[in-house]
């Protein structure tokens, strides 16, 4: 049984790839490093993370990328004997501009060494490269329109100013003139474009409706590659937007495939709404799902119509049920499952000593640069999470622990530092406060010199911290930790994590050492 999402936990705007009987979904991972996640899968209803392709500095820095920033809506496809990835870097989120670059990068394997990046232009963002028949290359990307209201093509939205299209050559890059090939429905916030050709017709899947519950797949085709285009009959191929009471929303951003076996698939993204006191909120972000298409009369449809796409599809496969993770770090690489904020340096940030994952203090949670933050997404609503910590802080400027994390104002912390000369485990928060980052502390609890064992449970909206197994403060708001909490899903569209992180005020480096990490997802 293939059951939406297939792929949980923040994993947005899935580019969806076949060669062969292999199948592999890249998505979006903004101020994560290493950049763009790629899972594969050889039945659809089981995928396995193999790649981050964007791990060095040539390809990816992210250091002063404000929140909700950086790597936007990769494309991966496959062409003349190897794979092409496609992504922006995105530098700016508030106010009129956007500053979104466009780059692409080449490997002969997923997991392979991938290629030092070739610069393509920074008109837009949510770039594609569409490999034409004929064996020429087609640049695709939605552009921003910085000039205020009443400039752009699109009423509903104007800064989304339409999609253009260039010729791309591997080797003399951007050629002829750009085409603006379609500038969206009613629903505007068009962007998201991607090309394929299907019985005489290039068909163009865009999103709309941005990134939160108006979310929708417009689906338009045409002719000429240049167009015009005229829009599928329903307009929307998938959304959830008339359906507020379903189990799946924020629908929409997907790409095309169809199957070695001749079945046909769109994936999307979507997001599970949880019921918190400030509402629904969904704090695994937005994931990836797949839905069965079907062609009629020339368009795409869903197998069993309408617009709003399965929670389950039935196929032969049995899906396998995560299970508890444990690391002991003692291997010479970080596990796959975590990732880091921003720095194409992790070796400033965190090393392997063989035991331990060792912290090195740096900046403070509040930074863009250089945070000592090692964790992994929360997957479904309700999960425990354990870590054993070996930290002598001499002062309250140096502090190490365990952390529900969303962004630098959205966050729950248990710290190990020292306050009056006594070893204490602090608990802090910050709620969502924009800007100013206020900080809410919820106590100090006394601890031992040695070992922490720290602690969390998180239950939908409710989540508590334990030390040395024992409950410690107050049941925090877990709600907050999510796209909705703060400044809403328009202003921060990633995913929960949970992890470890270290800081060191005064700059000079404090250690911090991680000998045990143990995540239990709960099945919704």
């Amino acid at each position: 049984m293939l059951e939406n999402p297939v792929i949980r936990g923040f994993n947005a705007d899935p580019s969806f790839c076949r060669v062969g009987e292999d199948y592999y979904i890249a998505t979006s991972t903004f101020e994560w490093y290493p950049g763009v996640q790629i899972h594969h899968s050889r039945d659809l209803v089981n995928w396995r993370l193999v790649a981050r392709p964007l791990r060095r500095a040539s390809q990816l820095d992210m250091r002063g990328n404000p929140d909700s920033c950086g790597i936007w809506a990769p494309c991966l496809s496959y062409a003349d004997g190897k794979f092409w990835l496609v992504y922006t870097d995105v530098k700016r989120l508030d106010g009129a501009f956007k500053d979104a670059h466009n780059y692409i990068v080449t490997c002969e394997t997923v997991e392979g060494d991938w290629s030092d990046p070739t610069y393509v232009n920074s008109s837009g963002f949510d770039p594609s490269l569409f490999h034409d028949r004929d064996g020429r290359k087609w640049f695709v990307n939605m552009r921003w329109n910085h000039r205020g209201k009443g400039t752009g093509l699109n009423p509903a939205h104007d800064a989304f100013d339409g999609i253009e299209l260039q010729e791309w050559h591997p080797e003399k890059g951007l050629l002829g003139e750009v085409t603006t090939i379609f500038t969206g429905s009613d629903l505007g916030l068009t962007e998201a474009p991607h090309l394929f050709w299907h019985d005489g017709y290039y068909y163009l899947t865009t999103a709309e409706g941005g990134t939160g519950y108006d979310h929708a797949v417009t689906l338009a085709r045409s002719r000429d590659i240049r167009g015009p285009y005229e829009t599928h009959p329903q307009k929307h191929l998938l959304t959830a937007r008339f359906n507020p009471e379903n189990p799946i929303q924020r629908v929409g951003h997907g790409q095309y495939v169809e199957g070695h076996d001749g079945r046909c698939w769109h994936s999307f993204l979507c997001g599970r709404p949880q019921q918190g006191p400030r509402g629904s909120f969904c704090a695994m972000g937005r994931e990836t799902g797949l839905a069965e298409v079907v062609w009629r009369d020339g368009w795409l449809w869903l197998k069993d119509g309408g617009m709003l796409p399965p929670t389950t599809i039935e196929l032969p496969v049995e899906r396998i049920v995560p299970v508890p993770v444990e690391h002991d770090f003692r291997g010479p690489d970080l596990p796959m499952d975590f990732q880091w904020l921003r720095t194409p340096q992790p070796e400033r940030i965190f090393r392997m000593t063989g035991s331990a994952l060792r912290l090195i203090g740096r900046e403070s949670l509040g930074s863009w640069f250089e945070q000592s933050l090692v964790a992994r997404r929360q997957d479904e609503p309700a999960y425990e999470a354990e870590c054993d910590l070996l930290a002598e802080p001499p002062n309250w400027q140096r502090a190490a622990g365990l952390i529900t994390y969303y962004n630098r104002h959205k966050f729950h912390a248990a710290l190990v530092t020292r306050e009056g000369g006594e070893r204490v485990v602090t608990l802090v928060s910050c709620l969502g406060d924009w800007p100013g980052e206020a900080l809410t502390f919820h106590g100090r609890f006394p601890v031992a010199e040695g070992k922490v064992t720290l602690g969390v449970k998180v239950d939908r909206a409710v989540q508590r911290f334990s030390v040395n197994g024992v409950a410690v403060g107050p049941e925090l708001d877990a709600s907050v930790v999510s796209d909705e909490g703060g400044r809403g899903e328009h202003s921060s569209f990633t995913g929960a994590f949970v992890g470890v992180v270290a800081h060191d005020l005064t700059g000079q480096g404090w250690t911090a050492d991680v000998t045990r990490f143990r995540y239990a997802p709960k099945a919704d």
